[in-house]
């Protein structure tokens, strides 16, 4: 337009202090390539590498494991069980099961959503289900998520109730493994040289960590705290009490379904142990339903007390007791609570 001014050039920026500008926000907050100079950035890579080297750990142990099983014997194994024992195990399995399903219950006393009691036990159930098969990413995470979502509630509410479960998880696992450590430590392959005095240590240390977070539901006047963004309610005394009976019970059927499986060859105590040692080792390695490590934690912990084809066989009837036939039943309850989405109309 005529008589207007002329724009004036944009100044030239040097690239360095460009990129100084990107680093630091207005608020002070360090950036990416601030985080890159002061060294913070290699915990990603290591974590990499650690699971890396866990993971071929664990493949040399199952198939150092793998060549010494006189498979035929597991199948014998496997073969003699009685129908009473697989009924007794599965037994176990399905209120281990239940105990999980009603993490979500906890959650929805907590933030107040009105699904029905059902539903929200029925989406735990089919999370669970799939995150022992397939991963936490996929079943506690997605599906829970993805099913929340369909049946109504809000992001921030879908979070607060994952969050809650997760908590409840390991809180019971907190509690249940600093009891197996503190009191019973279980005792090691004598080749391995080790006492139990570094196991009684961690779990007082985690009965610590499990009666800290009671004391703080109890007793904090903060009741929000910011999670990765989100804001996540303290729950109450009652509320945190009912996280721990839970989840210890579930974490101790849990070892009981392995324990009967093994025909209570071995103290039930050292079963637990060895399973929560096995359930951070599958955390660690990111492999679906821990395959191969479970096994190798297993035989590496007790085959100096029960033959290793034994062992195998009990964690391979686990399997199919604990992991696929749950699997096969949330697939049609999967199925009906996304048919009960589609006919409430367009939810979330």
């Amino acid at each position: 337009m005529a008589g207007a001014p002329a724009a004036m050039p944009k100044p030239q920026v040097p690239p360095v202090m460009a990129r100084d500008a990107t680093v630091a926000s207005r608020d002070g907050h360090v950036g990416r390539d601030d985080r890159r100079l002061t060294g913070q950035s290699w915990w990603p890579a290591a974590r990499r590498v650690f699971t890396a080297l866990f993971l071929a750990g664990v493949l040399a142990l199952v198939i150092h494991h793998a060549r010494e099983v006189e498979w035929s014997s597991v199948l014998r194994t496997l073969r003699a069980y009685s129908a009473l024992l697989v009924l007794g195990a599965a037994a176990l399995g399905a209120l281990s099961h239940a105990l999980y399903a009603c993490y979500d219950l906890v959650g929805r006393r907590q933030t107040g959503h009105r699904l029905p009691v059902r539903e929200s036990a029925a989406v735990g159930f089919v999370s669970y289900a799939f995150n022992i098969n397939l991963g936490s990413l996929v079943g506690g995470l997605a599906m829970r998520f993805r099913l929340y979502a369909r049946l109504g509630l809000k992001a921030d509410v879908i979070a607060e109730v994952l969050a809650l479960s997760v908590i409840t998880n390991w809180l019971g696992y907190l509690f249940i493994g600093g009891l197996v450590f503190a009191v019973a430590p279980i005792a090691l392959p004598p080749d391995w040289k080790l006492d139990g005095s570094g196991l009684h240590d961690l779990g007082l240390a985690m009965l610590l960590a499990a009666g800290a977070y009671i004391g703080l539901c109890r007793f904090s006047r903060r009741r929000e705290w910011m999670v990765r963004g989100r804001v996540l309610s303290l729950p109450r005394g009652r509320p945190a009490a009912l996280q721990l009976a839970l989840s210890s019970a579930n974490w101790a059927v849990m070892g009981g379904v392995v324990w009967v499986l093994l025909g209570r060859q071995i103290d039930y105590p050292s079963v637990v142990t060895v399973l929560l040692i096995a359930a951070v080792a599958g955390v660690i390695a990111h492999v679906p339903a821990g395959l191969g490590v479970l096994e190798a934690v297993f035989v590496a912990l007790l085959s100096h007390r029960v033959a290793p084809h034994e062992v195998i066989a009990a964690l391979l009837a686990y399997r199919a007791i604990y992991y696929l036939v749950p699997l096969a039943l949330a697939l049609p309850v999967f199925f009906a609570l996304e048919a009960q989405a589609r006919k409430g109309g367009a939810l979330g």
